[in-house]
């Protein structure tokens, strides 16, 4: 029997940062769901931007779709989700390990170079 694909496919994303808003179309959920998983989940933790809003990158609404599925459709309660995501890392270290680390690192350079584009769109 093959292994279930545990992981979520995103549409195409064409900025780096999304509002709570953007997220919450994106994924059919309400803000204030987002906002409450925030406070469970340990491990969603959006970036602020300067003004103090929710900066959700990437990385940030796969972890949101990851809980909607666990929680919406495979019917895990909060705690049980909680685990499950923990055991999935500990999987994903254990059998990453420098890949990992060398996915992390490509991921960093992926958003420098954005960064860094925008600034020389900026300057022409």
């Amino acid at each position: 029997m093959a292994k279930k694909d545990d992981t979520i496919q995103l549409p195409p994303l064409k900025k780096l940062y999304y509002s709570i808003t953007e997220v919450a179309e994106m994924t059919g959920l309400k803000p204030h769901i987002l906002r409450y998983w925030e406070t469970e989940f340990p491990f969603l933790k959006p970036k602020r931007n300067r003004a103090g809003n929710r900066a959700y990158r990437k990385r940030d609404i796969e972890m949101v779709l990851l809980i909607k599925k666990l929680l919406y459709e495979e019917g895990y309660t909060i705690e049980g989700a909680k685990q499950k995501i923990r055991q999935m890392r500990r999987q994903k270290k254990s059998a990453g390990g420098k890949e990992e680390l060398g996915s992390q690192c490509r991921e960093f350079l992926r958003e420098i170079l954005a960064e860094l584009e925008k600034v020389r769109d900026a300057l022409k």
